[in-house]
């Protein structure tokens, strides 16, 4: 024990004189470059090994050690063990991980827990390894993130740096997963960090391509997915193509609209495990009907982009012959109805995943199925299916996830050319405005806004959604009944320090509030002190603020009000009072603290 000890006390002291060591000689703008590079490389070995762990996983499951017509029953077996490992083991509850992560970065001070480098990878693998219809990019960019927060917190950075190193994390996890080092900063822009300077952009992009190498390196071209292009793009599809953005922009709008549908269905059962075997059940059931749906989707995609249609059908129990369009048609267009359901189900039960495969798988079936009805109304191969399904794949990911930019540089770089760089971005812009019109915010950020804990395009709102309201509450308020005379508050007036005194009952129930100079004419008064109820005296307080109020909600009713003092109340009884002055000072010690943090 005491070798240990003294291991451990040797250990601190060289980690302390290495970072005093860091102050005097690296500068800060330098070290963030220096921690971006191991960042990337880390986040980029974390990717190589999930990608590792799933592909052996489905391999084993596929292997004929179990019969065929049994492979429905991964899923439920993957959602159960998920549900024991992520409750049970690590404690944690799942659901989607980069919403997790942007709320750290908007009220954790970009804090992550270190469980999470390794929690989200082991649930994931086994989830889609065992057939969830999920993806693999969110818990992998959980994973970069985090390791992100925590070599930046291990080396005593701020806040700022902090942050910028999770985008780091995130930026290189992408890039790794996907070979699109470009995608991977911008995906980091669009969704993880909404507001970041030009210098910023540097280490990002050092990560980005750190991750991007190693993934290169330990996998060779045997990433996620790729494809090089048949077609070129013709001019004359333009209308095609902008009709092709508005249909994946309302399939973007029905798959967030049923995540959150059957999410918030499932989540009301309260029994994990129970949830979890419904969950898997019914995803059981849907992959015994659409065999497309087990898993990530990929290989169904790559069978439609090199017209290898048949592969699709192969364990199939119904329809076999993919010659007979209408058929086939009909069978990919209940994929595109049924894949949100199975992807809420999985996540929603207890699995671990994302939406961006399942968004791209449902974006490749959309622009396949269009270009098949276009080609079969012309009665000709008017416009490439190949073009149609790589250019719906980006319009339904920029709509999903809010994130047009990242659509379009995540197709162009894993088709090696920009040669749909300009249906790329007529699809992605008409997607992103239809779903926008309907749906403001994305699956990630939607609730976090609603509940005020995530205001990405105002620092004064997110700063202030940081501030705990039940601290800042004043307690020190005397009180008095409403049944009492003047003459018993006069002896509550010589022992506050304050000029405010509500009227509570004995139920804690707020009747009113009297100021000092309500009762400054009087209070010398014998005769009045004698005679005046206090319920004459009181009024009403301008306004009420909840305890469950966001900050946001709050400074609104001080500022509609005028006032500078608001009592607060918790299920309709009196806490105490919130001063604005006191709110100010918290956002001030807030932001020193973001600043120093």
């Amino acid at each position: 024990m005491l070798s240990v000890n003294f291991a451990h006390m040797i250990s601190r002291d060289f980690i302390s004189k290495l970072l005093i060591w860091r102050i005097k000689h690296i500068k800060s703008p330098t070290f963030v470059i220096i921690l971006s590079v191991v960042i990337g490389i880390l986040a980029g070995l974390a990717a190589v090994v999930l990608k590792g762990t799933v592909h052996y996983i489905q391999y084993f499951l596929k292997s004929g050690f179990l019969p065929n017509y049994t492979y429905f029953l991964y899923p439920l077996i993957g959602i159960v063990l998920t549900v024991i490992i992520s409750r049970y083991i690590f404690k944690e509850k799942l659901g989607h991980g980069i919403t997790d992560i942007i709320y750290s970065i908007s009220k954790k001070l970009s804090l992550v827990k270190q469980s999470k480098i390794y929690s989200r990878m082991i649930t994931s693998a086994v989830t889609v390894g065992f057939g969830g219809s999920v993806g693999l990019e969110a818990p992998i960019v959980v994973t970069g993130s985090a390791i992100g927060s925590n070599v930046s917190r291990f080396m005593h950075m701020n806040y700022n740096h902090r942050t910028l190193l999770v985008g780091c994390g995130a930026a290189a996890s992408i890039s790794a997963i996907f070979n699109s080092p470009i995608a991977g900063v911008i995906f980091c822009f669009e969704v993880i960090l909404t507001q970041i300077t030009i210098k910023g952009f540097i280490p990002l992009l050092i990560a980005s391509v750190s991750g991007s190498i190693v993934s290169l390196a330990l996998s060779g071209e045997e990433i996620l997915f790729s494809f090089d292009l048949k077609d070129t793009f013709k001019a004359s599809d333009t209308p095609y193509y902008i009709l092709l953005g508005i249909i994946c922009g309302f399939i973007s709008l029905y798959f967030t609209k049923m995540m959150y549908l059957i999410e918030h269905r499932i989540i009301k059962i309260r029994n994990y495990v129970g949830r979890g075997l419904l969950g898997g059940i019914l995803l059981g059931i849907i992959i015994i009907l659409l065999p497309p749906i087990y898993g990530e989707g990929y290989d169904t995609i790559k069978a439609l982009l090199n017209s290898n249609e048949s592969d699709i059908l192969a364990n199939n129990l119904f329809i076999s012959d993919s010659n007979n369009l209408i058929v086939f048609g009909i069978f990919l267009a209940g994929i595109v109805l049924i894949k949100p359901i199975a992807t809420a189900l999985t996540i929603g039960s207890g699995g671990s995943g994302g939406i961006f495969a399942p968004s791209l798988f449902l974006g490749g079936i959309t622009g396949y199925l269009s270009a098949l009805t276009i080609n079969n109304i012309a009665g000709s191969n008017m416009v490439s299916v190949s073009n149609f399904t790589l250019v719906g794949m980006c319009g339904v990911m920029s709509g999903v996830l809010h994130a047009p930019l990242t659509g379009i540089f995540l197709i162009a770089e894993i088709t090696s050319g920009y040669t749909l760089f300009v249906p790329l971005m007529i699809v992605s812009a008409i997607s992103f405005i239809t779903i926008s019109y309907y749906e403001e915010h994305s699956l990630y950020t939607k609730n976090l806004i609603e509940r005020g804990d995530y205001n990405p395009y105002d620092k004064d709102k997110q700063v202030l959604s940081n501030i705990p309201l039940d601290k800042l509450i004043e307690r020190d308020l005397l009180t008095i009944e409403p049944e009492r005379k003047l003459k018993h508050l006069i002896k509550v007036v010589r022992k506050s320090k304050r000029n405010i005194y509500p009227v509570v009952s004995k139920d804690k129930i707020l009747e009113g509030i009297i100021m000092l100079d309500d009762i400054r004419e009087i209070m010398f008064d014998e005769e009045a002190q004698k005679i005046t109820d206090i319920k004459s005296l009181m009024h009403s307080p301008p306004d009420t603020v909840n305890l469950n109020d966001s900050m946001h909600q709050v400074m609104r009713k001080f500022e509609k009000t005028g006032a500078w003092n608001l009592p607060v109340l918790s299920e309709g009884k009196y806490e105490g009072f919130l001063s604005k002055s006191t709110i100010f000072n918290a956002y001030r010690n807030n932001l020193k603290r973001k600043k120093y943090a």
